[in-house]
């Protein structure tokens, strides 16, 4: 299935919303919108996020994409976010967006 310019319109809202200080993962941001898989939002991210804080979006594990590394980090370290050893600690800075249910309790 193509994506829709709603889509795109919908995964640039939830990235916009994301506030300082905190992250969302790609597949965060794909389940939100109903998109079938998180390389969507990567791609969307690519061509069309300059205005966006593109910065607080990361891969599942936590890790910037090995390009953006040092840029990505300083910028979220500016705003507080943990990171420990090259990653973001997402247990502690993870954003959830009200469209997902809150993860299990481990």
């Amino acid at each position: 299935m193509p994506t829709s310019d709603a889509d795109i319109e919908r995964v640039r809202e939830l990235v916009a919303s994301i506030p300082s200080g905190k992250v969302a993962t790609y597949g965060d941001i794909a389940a939100a919108v109903g998109l079938s898989t998180p390389r969507t939002v990567g791609w969307i991210m690519r061509t069309d996020a300059a205005d966006l804080p593109w910065h607080r979006v990361l891969g599942a594990g936590g890790k910037p994409a090995a390009h953006l590394t040092d840029r990505q980090l300083r910028l979220l370290a500016a705003e507080g976010v943990p990171i420990r050893e090259g990653r973001v600690d997402l247990r502690e800075a993870r954003f959830r967006f009200p469209e997902l249910p809150d993860p299990p309790r481990r």
